[in-house]
């Protein structure tokens, strides 16, 4: 890195090579809220004019770009590249988002930390991910906006034609203080940035953690609209409490977790035994889930039945591994996989994290590469579920004719 006195030296070796991008990992400009930064930032962005190029940062890490074999930051990750953009005020969310997404098997096309932005802007970046054919998802984390009305405007129209999903970083006083001295951003009122992005349709988080599940969901879903959702508890073991908490965890986010149809109660009857299982949803099989011809006849009635939009299968696959012959549980896999591929119906897993390593991880990516995500809880899941029908309601509403039904 160049020390941030000595960075306007730079103007002359950039324009004699022709460079017409340079990004600055230096620090100690205008976030450090003294004069001296803001006049070096300020005399920076003027000899890049002159010079004839732009500047990504300072105080950044940079572009990923794996389609070009750009690696990101000092660990030089590098994924299979994707549809998912990230576009990032701190380095090290981008970061963390780019390694948590890769785990899950979320592929990127383009992830920028733009730091202070003195030059290219959130705004800039933001505007071209609208039209990259390479993009069908965009995430940001912000912390704030140099132009509102412009922003505004650009989410709008990237929201209609892909989903953006925001996350804010400084919405309380103290962490507006952090954002000042992390990148010089002015704070804006959460209230206001609450209503400025819902009114764009742009989708708000609120941890990487959601902003991760969200992109998620959006990645390996097709476009649909509908809440109720038929929720599988009890693979492993006794599934009582698992129902409880999955229903409040659904019905607190606004699915609807409804009773299973007479039709289906009578479908389901024969096939589960009465000890152990309750034919109500969640569906709690008693642990008799290790059968793969119940397994299989069960998820036929689920993913059949026309009311049911989504199906959530509590998989707790750490405990499978320990339970059950690996072979066992890799049957029962291929049932979910087999019913994702033909019936086009969401399939999502909730497993939470566990002991068993290199397998876990083997058999997760199996999963989420047949276009199944995982969720480490089933309130993660319901979220980023709920986030994305949002979404398509928001969308499909602003679309509709006034006066339609």
């Amino acid at each position: 890195a160049i020390p941030a006195q000595c960075v306007l030296d730079l103007r002359e070796d950039c324009a004699a090579k022709g460079g017409k991008v340079v990004q600055f990992f230096t620090a100690g400009f205008s976030e450090t809220g003294e004069e001296e930064g803001r006049r070096l930032e300020r005399e920076m962005v003027k000899k890049a004019k002159e010079g004839g190029f732009r500047i990504i940062g300072p105080n950044c890490i940079g572009v990923y770009n794996p389609d070009h074999f750009m690696p990101y930051g000092p660990m030089e990750i590098l994924g299979e590249a994707g549809s998912v953009a990230f576009v990032s005020q701190s380095g090290g969310h981008a970061g963390n988002l780019l390694q948590e997404g890769l785990m899950r098997g979320i592929h990127f096309s383009k992830v920028v930390s733009f730091g202070n932005g003195c030059d290219l802007d959130s705004v800039d970046y933001l505007e071209y991910l609208a039209v990259d054919p390479e993009t069908k998802i965009v995430g940001a984390y912000l912390e704030g906006v140099r132009d509102g009305r412009r922003f505004l405007h650009l989410a709008r129209e990237i929201s209609k034609k892909k989903p953006m999903i925001v996350w804010k970083g400084g919405k309380t006083e103290a962490g507006a203080e952090a954002a000042a001295s992390h990148t010089g951003a002015l704070a804006i009122s959460d209230v206001l940035w609450s209503a400025v992005l819902r009114q764009a349709g742009v989708i708000k988080v609120e941890s990487l953690e959601e902003l991760a599940d969200t992109l998620l969901t959006f990645q390996h879903f097709p476009p649909f609209l509908g809440d109720n959702v038929a929720i599988i508890a009890g693979l492993a073991g006794g599934g009582g409490g698992d129902s409880v908490s999955s229903t409040d965890a659904c019905t607190s986010v606004g699915l609807n977790v409804s009773p299973f149809t007479e039709e289906t109660r009578s479908r389901l009857k024969p096939i589960l035994p009465a000890a152990g299982s309750i034919l109500r949803n969640p569906l709690d099989m008693g642990g008799v889930g290790g059968s793969l011809e119940i397994l299989e006849r069960t998820m036929e009635i689920m993913v059949s039945d026309p009311r049911i939009n989504i199906v959530i299968v509590n998989e707790h696959i750490d405990s499978l591994l320990r339970f059950l012959p690996k072979e066992r549980l890799d049957g029962m896999n291929d049932i979910f996989i087999r019913f994702r591929r033909s019936q086009g119906k969401p399939i999502v897993v909730v497993s939470r994290p566990g002991l068993a390593g290199a397998e876990l991880i083997a058999v997760e990516r199996k999963l989420s590469d047949a276009k199944i995500p995982i969720y480490p809880s089933l309130d993660r899941a319901a979220k980023a579920i709920a986030n994305m029908n949002w979404y398509f309601r928001f969308h499909k509403e602003v679309a509709m004719p006034q006066g339609s039904p």
